[in-house]
C-alpha cells in the first residue's frame, strides 16, 4: 500500500463530503433508525487469543508479565519466551471448523440484529485480508479472509454486518516482552508483528507517552481499510483512542466514515467509551454495565456471556440466559441496545454454552421480540425496589429483581409492561398506570399477555392498574400489551 497516497485519498472524501475534522461538523451525525430498531447485537472475540484459552483474550499482553499467571502458564505448556512467542501462535491458527453459515444461521435463530466480529485486537492480528501489514488471516494462518467470509454469510441472513478496531492498545501491548529475554526486542519497525511495543503508560494519564505520529497514521489507515474493504455500518473502537493524542485521527475517521456512509447511501455510526468522541458525535457505549435511570441520548453496553473473558478458555464462567434477557430489557427501557459478545474456539467451532445462552434468547424473542424491536422508551423506563449499580464494569453478579420490578416500551399505540420476574399468582401490580398517574393518564383498552391467548382481566385504580392473568411458574420474563385509545 502507498501509505501517502491513501492519506491524500482519505482527504478527498473529507474535501468532498458534509462531515469535516471538527467536533462542531460532527454533531451533525444522527443515530441511525436501523440501529435505535435493532436494539439486541452479537459481539465476536475469535483470534490467535484462542488458542491458549487461559484466563482472557489479554494473553499476548500478560504472558510477557514475569509472575504473572500467563506468563507461568506459557512456559509450562509452550516453554521458554525466546523459543515460542506470540507469533508462534500464528501457525497454529487454523480455522479448520469455521462456517461462517453456520454463524449466521445461530445467530439469526438468536434474535440479533446486528452482528460485530472483532477485525483486529491488541495483539495486532488482523482477521481480514489486508494490504497494510502481512500479518493477517489471509496470508498466515488460516489462509482466509474470515471477515469477508462472515460479511457474505451474515448479509445474506439479513443481518447487519459491523466491525470492530482494538489496535489502539497495540502501541504498547507487547512492550513487557523487552524487560527479559524473548522474542520481543529493540529496533521493531512498523513491519514488525510487535511494533511499536513502547513502554505501557499510566491508563489513567492522557498526555503521558503519547503515541508516534507514526504509529498514529497506521491506525488511521487500517481503520479507514476495514471501512473500505468491508462496509460496515457500525465500527466499535475498544478504550485507549481516548488519549490526548488520538483525537485529530478520531475526528479525520469519523469524518471519513460517516462521508463514505453518505455516499454508500448507508446510516453508520461509531461506538466509543470513555468520552473518547465528543458528546453528540458517535454513540457511548458502557463496558459491562449499564445506566440506572432512562438517558435522553442513545447509548449501548457491551458485555459477554461470560463473566471473566471476552474470548473462549477452558474456565468460563457464564451468566444464566435469563439475567442476560433481564439486561436486555432493561437496557432497551432506557433508550439503549445490547451488544452480547461470545468466544468462538480456535479451531472457529462456538462453545455449545455460548450457542444454549444465544438459543434461549432467540426463543424468548421469538414470542416477546414485539416488546424489543422497533419500539421506544415510555416516559419512564420503569418501576420496582431494585436499585441497578451504573456504570463499566457492574454487571458481573446478577440483580436481584423480584416480581414488583417491571420495565415499560412503547410502539405505536402499545405500552409494554414487562415483568422481570413473573409472579406466580399472576397477580400483577403496576402503580405507574393508576388513575391520576403522573406518568399516564391515558385509556386503556385492552390488555393481554403476548405468546399466551388466555384473556386477562385488570381494574384500574387510585393506587395502581392490577391485573389478573395464568397463574405459572416460569423463570423468564412475562410481557403485557397495554393497547391504548
Amino acid at each position: 500500500m502507498n501509505r501517502s497516497s491513501y492519506l491524500e485519498q482519505i482527504q478527498q472524501v473529507i474535501a468532498r463530503g458534509d462531515f469535516k475534522e471538527s467536533w462542531e461538523s460532527l454533531q451533525s451525525f444522527d443515530v441511525p433508525d436501523w440501529y435505535k430498531q435493532a436494539k439486541f447485537g452479537i459481539f465476536i472475540h475469535w483470534g490467535l487469543y484462542s488458542i491458549p484459552a487461559f484466563e482472557n483474550e489479554w494473553y499476548s499482553r500478560n504472558m510477557y508479565i514475569p509472575g504473572s499467571k500467563a506468563y507461568e502458564h506459557h512456559i509450562e505448556v509452550y516453554g521458554k519466551h525466546t523459543e515460542f512467542g506470540y507469533k508462534d501462535f500464528i501457525p497454529m491458527f487454523t480455522a479448520n471448523q469455521f462456517d461462517a453459515k453456520e454463524w449466521a444461521t445461530l445467530f439469526k435463530a438468536s434474535g440479533a440484529r446486528y452482528i460485530m466480529p472483532v477485525a483486529e485486537h491488541h495483539d495486532g492480528f488482523q482477521m481480514y485480508k489486508s494490504d497494510v501489514s502481512f500479518y493477517n488471516a489471509f496470508h498466515m494462518g488460516p489462509g482466509r479472509d474470515l471477515l469477508g467470509e462472515m460479511k457474505q454469510a451474515f448479509e445474506e441472513k439479513h443481518l447487519i454486518f459491523c466491525a470492530s478496531s482494538h489496535r489502539a492498545e497495540h502501541c504498547f501491548f507487547m512492550s513487557h516482552g523487552r524487560s527479559f529475554p524473548s522474542d520481543i526486542h529493540k529496533p521493531l519497525t512498523r513491519s514488525d508483528f510487535y511494533w511499536p511495543a513502547e513502554p505501557e503508560p499510566d491508563h489513567h494519564d492522557l498526555f503521558a507517552s503519547p503515541p508516534s505520529i507514526e504509529f498514529l497514521e497506521d491506525w488511521l489507515i487500517r481503520t479507514c481499510e476495514i471501512v473500505d474493504l468491508y462496509q460496515p455500518k457500525l465500527i466499535y473502537f475498544d478504550w485507549w483512542i481516548q488519549h490526548a493524542a488520538f483525537k485529530p485521527y478520531l475526528r479525520t475517521f469519523a469524518a471519513y466514515y460517516y462521508n463514505k456512509g453518505k455516499e454508500w447511501g448507508i446510516p453508520v455510526a461509531i461506538n466509543y467509551k470513555f468520552d473518547a468522541f465528543m458528546f453528540g458525535t458517535a454513540v457511548p457505549d458502557v463496558e459491562r454495565g449499564q445506566f440506572a435511570e432512562l438517558q435522553p441520548y442513545y447509548w449501548q453496553t457491551d458485555t459477554a456471556v461470560a463473566k471473566n473473558s471476552w474470548c473462549y478458555t477452558e474456565e468460563n464462567v457464564y451468566k444464566s440466559s435469563v439475567d442476560i434477557i433481564r439486561d436486555l430489557i432493561d437496557i432497551v427501557s432506557k433508550n439503549g441496545n445490547l451488544l452480547l459478545n461470545i468466544g468462538p474456539k480456535a479451531d472457529g467451532s462456538i462453545p455449545v454454552e455460548d450457542q444454549r445462552i444465544l438459543l434461549d434468547i432467540g426463543d424468548w424473542l421469538r414470542r416477546n421480540g414485539e416488546a424489543i424491536y422497533e419500539t421506544i422508551h415510555w416516559r419512564i423506563s420503569g418501576e420496582g425496589p431494585t436499585t441497578i449499580m451504573e456504570g463499566h464494569f457492574t454487571d458481573h453478579e446478577p440483580k436481584p429483581y423480584t416480581s414488583q420490578d417491571i420495565r415499560f416500551t412503547f410502539k405505536d399505540t402499545t405500552l409494554y409492561a414487562i415483568l422481570l420476574v413473573y409472579p406466580q399468582d399472576g397477580r400483577v401490580r403496576i402503580t405507574s398506570l393508576r388513575i391520576k398517574s403522573p406518568h399516564f393518564a391515558g385509556i386503556i383498552q385492552m390488555i393481554s399477555v403476548l405468546g399466551f391467548e388466555d384473556q386477562v382481566h385488570w381494574q384500574q385504580t387510585p393506587e395502581a392498574l392490577y391485573i389478573q392473568s395464568r397463574p405459572m411458574s416460569t423463570l423468564v420474563p412475562v410481557v403485557f400489551k397495554i393497547q391504548l385509545n
